[in-house]
């Protein structure tokens, strides 16, 4: 039953609350479905991530420097930003089976013409177009749990969903660097482009119609940037992401300048870390369970220190090795601490609360790579991991000194 009118003052905690009753949950759990987008997401953020693995080779064959390699990783972040907000916001009320597919169906694309083209600009073009898949499904698809399974299985469905954005996040760049290396880059975005098809096709099956009777209106955003923990975690996010996409965008020219280290040996190192990440995510799930803000602590100084001593040890394989390891061990655990952090201080409003974190995530992954980009064309490569370490540490500084959960105000429930 609707609250009462109240002469209070809103509170902006109250504003987290959906002004619009979604659609109801349904009775049966459809979980082909839930795994279907997971799979989707997976695939989004391996494409995604995939140029970091193979920069050198790009680079060279495309004739331009690492840093605007780098750009690949770059454009689409931007892109995806602005697709987190306007995607979400113009589908109004669309069947949200149809968006999906949509999305995905722009990955198909963006890596076929990733694959075929010799114009660099071409191949940006490409990478935005995947950009828009990416901020679009990652606002929209977070939210796809609850509609798919019933609501004692909501908490289950989401997480396998996020599951697969974060495997897909430690595995895109050593998939890409394990196909780069046996058939060239080119192949790399080819079998991206196979998943993509094989995920369209899949969902065109499995997913059912999803209508929904309300839309998201971007009118909602500053009403959740009134909420103090929401300001915490977009400057979290900000300085983590930028951090560790400053370092992670040039960790492969840093292994083959300063660690030098072969093509077949930094393959190996990257399937290590993604192995590490996936152990990372599980760690992460159980600090978060214990305490978000001393995960996300915990996760910014392992990430910072890590990449701060890598200069120190690059000519030391064995040392290099341990920290590329213990960097992915926090690297796994990030993403389910951020969106820990934001989605508690966003409850009940998942599509406007996920094109927020998207945004904001996308624009510090953009910045991060275009950062370390600079700071490789100028300084070295070896400053990317410096520059990265103290943006990570720079997070861990600020919810240690504001993340303190203050005392909540309860208001009665009618």
């Amino acid at each position: 039953m609707q609250a009462p009118a109240s002469t209070r003052s809103a509170d902006p905690a109250d504003l987290a609350a959906p002004a619009v009753a979604g659609p109801a949950a349904p009775i049966l759990a459809n979980w082909p479905a839930v795994f279907s987008v997971a799979i989707g997401a997976f695939a989004l953020v391996t494409t995604e991530f995939l140029p970091v693995g193979l920069l050198p080779s790009i680079a060279a064959e495309l004739r331009v420097t690492e840093g605007m390699a780098g750009m690949m990783v770059t454009i689409p972040g931007m892109i995806a930003a602005l697709a987190a907000l306007l995607v979400t916001a113009g589908v109004g009320k669309a069947d949200r089976r149809h968006v999906v597919i949509g999305l995905m169906s722009l990955l198909v694309a963006s890596n076929i013409i990733v694959t075929l083209s010799d114009s660099f600009t071409l191949i940006l073009l490409g990478r935005a177009l995947m950009g828009i898949g990416v901020g679009g499904f990652w606002a929209i698809g977070g939210a796809l749990g609850t509609r798919l399974v019933p609501i004692a299985s909501a908490a289950r469905a989401t997480s396998i969903i996020f599951a697969g954005i974060s495997l897909g996040t430690v595995a895109g760049v050593p998939a890409g660097a394990m196909i780069g290396e046996l058939l060239g880059w080119r192949m790399a975005f080819a079998a991206a482009g196979v998943l993509a098809v094989v995920v369209v096709l899949t969902q065109m099956w499995l997913l059912p119609a999803l209508p929904t009777n309300h839309a998201v209106r971007l009118g909602q955003l500053p009403q959740l940037l009134r909420l103090r923990k929401v300001q915490l975690g977009i400057v979290a996010i900000m300085l983590i992401f930028i951090g560790q996409f400053a370092a992670y965008t040039y960790v492969t020219p840093f292994l083959v300048q300063v660690a030098a280290m072969s093509a077949k040996t930094i393959s190996a190192l990257l399937l290590a870390y993604g192995a590490a990440g996936f152990v990372g995510n599980i760690i992460g799930g159980w600090a978060v369970a214990k305490s978000v803000r001393g995960s996300l602590i915990g996760t910014g100084l392992v990430l910072g220190l890590s990449g701060l001593a890598l200069p120190f040890f690059g000519d030391n394989p064995a040392a290099v090795t341990a920290l590329i390891v213990v960097w992915g061990l926090a690297f796994g655990a990030m993403p389910i601490s951020v969106q820990s952090w934001m989605f508690s201080a966003m409850p009940g409003t998942m599509e406007a609360g996920g094109a927020l974190f998207v945004f904001t995530a996308q624009v510090a992954l953009a910045s991060g790579a275009l950062v370390g980009g600079l700071s490789v064309d100028h300084l070295g490569v070896s400053s990317a991991m410096t520059v990265g370490g103290l943006f990570a540490l720079a997070m861990a500084v600020v919810i240690w000194a504001f993340g303190k959960d203050k005392p909540a105000r309860l208001h009665a429930v009618h």
